[in-house]
């Protein structure tokens, strides 16, 4: 038995790591890996790797060869074949359309410059990933938005508040906060159809755990905030809800999390600088961490 949003329930663990193949992991990347690979293996459960790799205009074969080299490299051993979202879209487009149908979506047509123009006269709210979408284009009627629509880009967005209400009070257990309670606001009217992606991370992801059978979603707490838009997606298209584990992420010596955008040392670099992994993979699992990397507070 086990205790999950649900209630206590018998069933079996399943936990997955899911990097992105559109550059090369960094050891954040493999702190991730081992908590999420120890965390299923400590509680006789299975761990799943799957490709998060819906963004065809960075994702390339050779991230993907990369990362499976790291796994390997760090002593990691995954159940079941790899998992690739490039071989789900039709599943995605389908929940996609069922949203539509619902009502809680609307189609934005602002550009990345204009919504920077809004964020740089401070008229954005600050929420925990960045700016907050300040609701521009969720007034158009149905008639301007369908004529914009034959000439313009345009991503779709969820409406937060429609959502809310429609979905009513929704809450989630995250093992080291306990009870949570979502919460529409926290990242406003997210993307779910990206203006260049077939589809937005939220999403994918959401129909991914359920259809895995993911019992509880092991990732760094800097993705806690999304973890509020998934919860709605789930009852909006009736998913079940895992469990969830938000640990502390890797920062370097700026007391920024390592990032891929921050240039963060590559594991594929120290492979070929011929650092031992299973080693370095034990000093993560002991907190033991290369000078200038800490590890945040809960």
């Amino acid at each position: 038995m086990a205790l999950t949003s649900r209630g206590y329930v018998q069933q079996d663990v399943v936990v997955r790591f899911a990097p992105s193949p559109n550059g090369l992991l960094h050891m954040g990347h493999a702190y991730a890996a081992i908590v999420a690979h120890d965390f299923a293996r400590n509680k006789g459960g299975r761990v799943l790797l799957r490709m998060e790799d819906i963004d065809i205009q960075r994702s390339r074969p050779e991230y993907t060869d990369a990362i499976l080299e790291d796994m390997r490299w760090l002593g990691l051993i995954f159940d079941e074949e790899v998992i690739y979202q490039s071989r789900r879209f039709k599943d995605y487009d389908a929940a996609l359309q069922r949203l539509i149908r619902m009502g809680v979506t609307y189609p934005c047509f602002c550009t990345r410059s204009e919504l920077r123009t809004v964020h740089e006269k401070g008229k954005a709210e600050i929420g925990p990933d960045g700016p907050i979408y300040p609701g521009t284009c969720r007034g158009l009627s149905a008639d301007e938005a369908a004529n914009r629509m034959q000439s313009e880009a345009f991503c779709l967005r969820l409406d937060a508040e429609k959502v809310a209400q429609q979905c009513g009070r929704l809450v989630w257990n995250d093992e080291y906060r306990g009870e949570q309670f979502a919460d529409h606001a926290v990242l406003g009217d997210v993307i779910i159809q990206p203006k260049d992606t077939p589809v937005s991370y939220h999403v994918a992801v959401s129909l991914d755990d359920a259809r895995d059978g993911i019992s509880h979603v092991v990732r760094g707490k800097d993705l806690l905030a999304s973890t509020h838009v998934h919860r709605f997606l789930q009852a909006l298209l009736e998913l079940p809800t895992p469990d969830y584990v938000h640990h502390p992420v890797l920062l370097d010596e700026t007391g920024y999390k390592l990032g891929k955008s921050r240039n963060s040392a590559s594991l594929a670099i120290l492979r070929q600088g011929g650092i031992d992994g299973q080693k370095l993979a034990d000093q993560l699992r002991e907190n033991i961490f290369p000078v200038g990397i800490t590890l945040s507070k809960d």
